[in-house]
């Protein structure tokens, strides 16, 4: 096997975080398991620290630290980790401002969501609000997600419903209707005015 030369390799921006099986050569693929053998074994649902270096396969010595990646994709991976106030504070973290935080996850009426035993959680259009317009309670102080890209995936009967002219508010309540849901979250810095929120939230808080 040839020798990994440094100067010929350098390390993707974009993380495609619980690979698994969809090892995707043009990311930095990261899992809990190597049972896949990904560029990098670590467990996002941990807090990571502010830098960390791993030794890959492909690319020598990576850092995986805050601030540094562009994208991060997390396909049917949010709802089998036990602490996901942690990962999305960790997702937040390692993007840079500006990254995005693709996501595809059951939607909470489907067959899917819990078909799978190992399911900790579904979720919904509201599942997102804790990490954009209420960073506030999780603490976040200087930056959140701003929901970019809110999808859809239809069952065959929520595409016939949609034929028939349904409304897609009587789609999203109906069960079985949606299978899953695409979202795209957009890191940005607090604003003022998002300051003077979280201020106010500890403030009250404190005073409890």
């Amino acid at each position: 096997m040839p020798r990994y030369n440094r100067r010929m390799a350098h390390a993707p921006t974009r993380i495609n975080l619980g690979s698994g099986k969809d090892f995707r050569t043009e990311y930095l693929n990261i899992d809990i398991s190597g049972e896949w053998s990904p560029d990098i074994i670590a467990d996002i649902g941990k807090l990571l620290p502010p830098s960390q270096t791993f030794t890959t396969r492909r690319f020598g010595e990576v850092e995986i630290a805050h601030d540094r990646f562009d994208e991060i994709i997390a396909n049917d991976v949010l709802e089998h980790i036990p602490d996901l106030v942690c990962a999305m504070t960790n997702g937040l973290a390692l993007l840079r401002e500006g990254g995005m935080f693709n996501i595809i996850v059951p939607y909470d009426l489907s067959y899917g969501a819990w078909q799978d035993p190992t399911h900790l959680r579904a979720f919904n259009e509201r599942s997102w609000l804790y990490y954009t317009d209420w960073f506030w309670y999780l603490n976040w102080q200087t930056h959140r997600f701003v929901v970019k890209l809110l999808e859809f995936n239809p069952s065959a009967l929520g595409v016939e419903m949609t034929k028939a002219g349904q409304k897609i508010d009587l789609v999203l309540r109906t069960p079985r209707a949606v299978d899953s849901m695409k979202v795209a979250l957009e890191k940005i810095a607090l604003s003022e005015k998002d300051k003077e929120t979280l201020r106010s939230f500890r403030a009250a808080r404190n005073s409890n």
